[in-house]
């Protein structure tokens, strides 16, 4: 690999990744900045991730504001919640092996949605239940809503 576009990372990443993706297409693999591109590689699959639990996150804390705060459901907290199932049935059309990183951190997503939702609706803590009230398939099934 050549120094140049090692310094070319720094200096213009929209320039490295072209040279980048033209020195794959031409096979010219010890050329590449490999160093840089795992980097980047890894970088988008944390993002992936984190845009999952972000959205897992939303959803299970409206779920729980509408539960728990009846008299204050609106439009806005169904437009939240379908939004964000839409966009984690999406993610998972675009990458399926998401649905087992869904899997091993719906719990904690749901500890995450209970601390919010407790500041955001003034209620204690400790009225949400602590183990989520909401399986895994209702929080992503766009026809339901708590009761």
């Amino acid at each position: 690999m050549t120094t140049q576009i090692r310094t070319l990372y720094e200096q213009d990443f929209c320039l490295w990744l072209e040279e980048t993706i033209k020195l794959l297409e031409e096979g010219r693999l010890s050329n590449v900045d490999l160093a840089h591109l795992l980097e980047e590689l890894i970088g988008m699959s944390n993002s992936e991730r984190s845009a999952l639990e972000n959205n897992l996150t939303i959803i299970l804390m409206h779920l729980l504001k509408y539960a728990y705060q009846p008299e204050k459901r609106s439009n806005s907290w169904r437009v939240t919640i379908r939004e964000h199932r839409r966009r984690i049935s999406k993610a998972f059309k675009k990458s399926p092996s998401l649905k087992r990183y869904f899997a091993e951190v719906f719990e904690e997503c749901y500890q995450d949605a209970r601390a919010l939702a407790a500041d955001e609706t003034m209620i204690l803590l400790e009225r949400f239940p602590a183990v989520c009230p909401f399986t895994p398939d209702e929080s992503l099934n766009p026809d339901y809503l708590p009761n």
